[in-house]
């Protein structure tokens, strides 16, 4: 990688080198972030040397120099004033997931050497975390992620690992020494004193403006998604009414966990079935033309990682690293044994179509021939989520958008599937809501919570991880709707057939949706 591309990727690698074994780029593996004494302004020297350096470069594609411009712009602003380094819950994403990124199967053949050298690292990384932490407030929430991320963790050094296929017994008192670690990291968290996750209006209004390149400001997109999901409420009842007037949408919906495989042993091809369903109605339907050309392998969830999934961002299916994507990616199937647990209407609208088939699986297998270097690699999932967070409003526009678009693939869908994902919709309002109030400081944590829980409908068990999500990552939940809004409008305006309006869209790979719309003007292909 050369020029600006090849600048920023070095540099983003140098202080991230877990995103660095995530997307495939090789001699990171056996490091984890620095975080010794002025490790933040260090950084924050490097972008500002970038900055000049991209101002000057004209070589470089021009949706790569956009995005390292917005991307560099905001993380300047996070390092002034919400730095990562000093957020428990990223240490033990990082500390975690350097591990556990090199046993997964994108990581083969395995590099024993650099496993060990991670575990090694990690008592040492924590410990610079805390040191940089303090004694100064942290937001309750991320000291409680980070607890039970660092549980979890010691479980998994301790025991689960032991069951991967790479191990070897010279790791067990490295692993020993990191679960300590974690251990003494969660204990000293205990008793830091509250902060206000909130990042403020200036900053939310920078992610909304420079990293998302969406044209409203806070303000005017929570008067939008208030109106959406008032709208989606009214229309999930009077959907509701037409399938069985006597029955309400929420009994309807919790109706559709009945339908679910027969046995254990279906459970797997479910949704081999589904996948290839879906498949085959968005070719016959000519909605978008599906990849083939990547495989996409499921299976179930192997006995080292069940416990230690659940506690962390531990996805059943990841984007392939895009420096080296080999010939397939796999899909983790949770709970495999449990038939109850794999509702077909959640495997047809989730599984297969939003993750498999048509969904990102798709979008990641057209993205490898996307013009832009960083469109290949910036939907690369990493510790925390994506790794260039700017392309939210197509990756995961896209997905949401797609759920809704197999629905003109007459007969996919039953009409209490199509309500599942009316509520999908209203769910995807009201992260809006929550996103961009409570970073705006319109909302407290605790208002989110009650109206996620109260007015939206989501699971109890979900409601406080979402928020304090939400609360880490400002904007970036509200980028769903978003994206699929301006997916929709796009489409309004496209002058050619449904296919080729989805085939071009996700010909420009992992970009903010903007620079997609630019181009499509550009080319004469809009109203």
């Amino acid at each position: 990688m050369t020029g600006l591309v090849g600048d920023y990727l070095a540099h983003r690698f140098r202080w991230r080198p877990v995103d660095a074994s995530f997307m495939g780029a090789e001699g990171h593996d056996h490091r984890l972030p620095p975080v010794e004494p002025g490790c933040i302004e260090a950084e924050l020297e490097e972008i500002r040397a970038l900055h000049e350096k991209a101002a000057r470069d004209g070589a470089a594609h021009p949706h790569d120099r956009r995005m390292i411009a917005a991307e560099m712009r905001v993380e300047e602003a996070n390092l002034e004033s919400r730095p990562r380094q000093r957020n428990p819950a990223w240490a033990t994403g990082e500390a975690g997931f350097g591990v556990i990124s090199l046993l997964l199967p994108q990581s083969t053949p395995w590099r024993r050497d650099a496993i060990a050298a991670r575990l090694a690292a990690i008592p040492a990384f924590l410990d610079g975390v805390r040191a940089l932490i303090g004694d100064g407030p942290v937001p309750r929430g991320w000291c409680e992620r980070a607890m039970t991320e660092a549980a979890a963790l010691s479980l998994f050094l301790r025991e689960d690992m032991r069951l991967h296929e790479a191990w070897l017994a010279d790791w067990a008192a490295p692993a020993e020494a990191a679960a300590e670690a974690f251990d003494g990291f969660a204990a000293s968290l205990a008793q830091l004193p509250d902060a206000d996750p909130a990042c403020g209006t200036v900053h939310l209004e920078l992610v909304l403006r420079e990293l998302h390149e969406l044209p409203l400001g806070a303000d005017r997109a929570m008067e939008a998604a208030r109106a959406a999901f008032e709208r989606c409420g009214t229309e999930l009842e009077e959907m509701a009414a037409r399938i069985d007037p006597d029955t309400g949408w929420q009994d309807q919906l919790a109706a559709l966990a009945d339908m679910h495989p027969a046995a254990a042993d279906d459970v797997i091809a479910s949704y081999r079935l589904w996948d290839a369903a879906a498949r085959d109605a968005a070719e016959t339907h000519g909605l978008v033309t599906p990849d083939d050309g990547y495989g996409l392998d499921y299976r179930p969830l192997p006995a080292c990682f069940r416990r230690v999934a659940g506690p962390l961002y531990f996805l059943f299916y990841r984007s392939p690293p895009g420096l080296n994507p080999g010939s397939g990616s796999v899909y983790w199937v949770m709970s495999a044994a449990d038939p109850l647990a794999h509702g077909t209407a959640m495997v047809k609208a989730i599984h297969a179509v939003h993750h498999g088939s048509v969904g990102h699986h798709t979008q990641n297998g057209r993205a490898r021939a996307a013009a832009s270097r960083l469109g290949r690699i910036a939907a690369t999932d990493c510790a925390m989520g994506l790794a260039f967070q700017g392309a939210l409003t197509l990756v995961e526009g896209w997905a949401c958008h797609v759920e809704d678009l197999l629905m003109e693939a007459d007969g996919f869908y039953s009409p209490a599937e199509k309500l599942l994902l009316k509520s999908f919709e209203r769910r995807n309002a009201a992260s809006v809501l929550v996103d961009l109030g409570l970073h705006s400081g319109a909302w407290s944590m605790a208002e989110c919570e009650r109206f996620y829980a109260e007015e939206a409908g989501f699971a109890p068990a979900r409601v406080h991880s979402e928020v304090v999500r939400n609360s880490m990552f400002p904007a970036s939940r509200a980028t769903y709707w978003l994206g699929v809004e301006g997916i929709r409008a796009l489409r309004r305006r496209w002058t050619g057939t449904t296919r080729a309006f989805h085939d071009t869209l996700l010909s420009f790979g992992h970009v903010p949706l903007k620079l997609v719309e630019d181009e499509m003007a550009a080319r004469g292909l809009l109203q």
